[in-house]
């Protein structure tokens, strides 16, 4: 008769985990799922779009406050946005006091207004106004560190936006009217793209 191939009755039953053992291994999973979900962005309270985000100012106080402002519209999930965050953070950080850099997140209700505003369509989308708070531009997708100055710069001297790809210029008059109660809302740069051919893209395009 072939040999039974279950435990033998004389084998030692696995002695049961200690509460020590128990306490160890549920820190262990702990840690682990807390190391996943920081290394996927889910926390990164030092990373730079989050210190930027903590420390952005107010968009009214800014755009009143007699410096030029930087406002990014941005999204936690925008892996652009987050390329671009340490470029950004070294613009806010060497120019602090000449220029502000606002950070709106496109997935708060709170700025839904102003993502209508400025016909958020893609992003990392950055709004470009002068020291008196008038819109001069659009910059649509990820900016080189160099190309970011180059934007700086022009803001804060007050001078014509560098001719980049994907930056547009924003008449005063077209500024005025996206200002004034009559009017849309969303500020149109020189050579944006009309409304109709845009208007199946939204703004977790460039994310």
């Amino acid at each position: 008769m072939p040999p039974s191939s279950g435990p033998s009755p004389n084998a030692p039953a696995a002695a049961p985990l200690g509460r020590r053992e128990r306490m160890l291994l549920a820190a262990l999973a702990a840690l682990l799922a807390l190391l996943l979900f920081w290394w996927r962005g889910g926390l990164h309270p030092g990373a730079p779009l989050e210190r930027l985000a903590r420390q952005s100012p107010d968009l009214g106080i800014a755009l009143a406050d007699g410096r030029p402002t930087l406002v990014e519209f941005y999204a936690d999930w925008c892996e652009a946005c987050r390329a671009m965050a340490p470029a950004m953070e070294t613009i806010e950080r060497s120019h602090h006091g000449a220029l502000d850099v606002v950070l709106l997140n496109v997935d708060n209700p709170r700025w839904q207004p102003q993502v209508e505003r400025y016909d958020v369509n893609g992003i990392p989308q950055l709004e470009l106004f002068d020291a008196a708070g008038q819109s001069v531009g659009r910059s649509i997708g990820a900016r080189r560190p160099a190309e970011l100055e180059a934007l700086t710069t022009a803001l804060i001297e007050g001078k014509p936006l560098p001719p980049l790809a994907g930056v547009g210029a924003t008449s005063r008059l077209a500024s005025a009217e996206a200002e004034s109660p009559a009017g849309n809302g969303a500020s149109q740069p020189a050579d944006a793209g009309s409304k109709d051919r845009q208007a199946a893209i939204g703004p977790r395009s460039h994310g």
